[in-house]
């Protein structure tokens, strides 16, 4: 069971109120992700359930009980930093053995679980290796063995994957997720790359200053956000925002359309501009278009190559069923 609630939760650091009251509810087994800019609490958010820093008001429970107060030894929670945190000196079986160790469970257990994670993990060749003979992902997946055989009820993940390159982090955001699927328990991860947050998460978390801006699916906020901040956050690359006559036409204060739902077509376009720099990206070409009365820039996502260069001039037609409508106070509107 991992089912972590957090009810009317607040934290403050002196006067400075950084958590303001919070209601979540993360049932069993789900992959949960907190996303947010730097700076909006989802690590402290993080930390106050992991008990490595106390709420100043509030409950949390776990699996019903009252753990508001327990220390984090005792919540029966993994975490895996974003620094690997191993011991150098150590192999790789000492590294994830040592939990195991300091709450004394016997050898023959022991080995059980490490032969279990290791296979999980594709870990099983390096056992007898030390960190400094690994690369930065099997480094991090020592890090999330030594979380897995603790057995816990959730695993807390704090941006783990950030000081991998790009490369790595996808690989191991894959792997991270293929576990989740076969061990089926709670998993809360930290990030601020709203990518991960999309192909990883069952429910996300989208939070600003502490206050929780939305919560639902990957393609619930992608499809339904409730305001210009999710709208703007969530989507890559990023929702185009129209103010002005253009919107009022829609009945708007303000729409969005997102790139790939703005087609790119002949001289009967709607809208036209100036292309500005074009990424060729082979499956995809992006195009920032300058120049359309409507925005700053306007960005384009079209599918294949697209024959347009710095300076083209471009027609452009926007989907009018998928655009999003935001009143004056930057709230979806039906």
């Amino acid at each position: 069971m991992g089912q972590i609630q957090l009810n009317q939760v607040t934290k403050s650091f002196g006067s400075v109120e950084v958590i303001p009251p919070l209601d979540l509810t993360i049932e069993d087994g789900e992959f949960c992700v907190f996303v947010g800019p730097s700076g909006c609490g989802k690590s402290t958010l993080l930390r106050l359930i992991a008990g490595l820093e106390d709420v100043s008001s509030g409950m949390i429970s776990i699996d019903g009980a009252d753990a508001t107060q327990t220390p984090p030894a005792k919540r029966g929670l993994a975490m895996v930093f974003q620094s690997y945190a191993l011991y150098p000196h150590m192999s790789v079986r000492k590294n994830i053995a040592f939990p195991m160790k300091m709450a004394g469970i016997d050898q023959a257990e022991q080995n059980r679980r490490i032969d279990a994670a290791a296979k999980a993990l594709n870990l099983t060749d390096y056992l007898d290796r030390r960190p400094g003979q690994l690369s930065g992902g099997q480094r991090q997946r020592v890090a999330i063995g030594r979380a897995i055989v603790r057995e816990p009820a959730a695993f807390l993940f704090d941006e783990p994957l950030s000081n991998l390159d790009a490369a790595l982090r996808v690989g191991m955001r894959l792997e991270i997720s293929e576990l989740h699927e076969r061990l089926a328990t709670t998993m809360i991860y930290v990030t601020h790359d709203q990518v991960e947050a999309m192909t990883m998460a069952d429910k996300i978390v989208v939070l600003r200053a502490g206050v929780i801006e939305q919560v639902g699916s990957p393609l619930d906020l992608y499809n339904r956000p409730d305001n210009l901040f999710v709208a703007g956050f969530i989507g890559s690359p990023k929702m185009n925002f129209i103010e002005g006559p253009e919107a009022a036409k829609y009945g708007a204060h303000t729409i969005g359309i997102r790139p790939e739902h703005i087609d790119v077509t002949d001289a009967s376009g709607p809208w036209s501009g100036k292309v500005g720099v074009a990424e060729h990206l082979g499956s995809d070409t992006f195009l920032h278009v300058h120049d359309t009365g409507l925005a700053e820039t306007i960005t384009v996502r079209a599918p294949g190559e697209v024959q347009l260069h710095y300076g083209d001039a471009i027609h452009m037609s926007p989907r009018a069923e998928l655009m999003h409508r935001f009143d004056a106070n930057g709230l979806r509107m039906a």
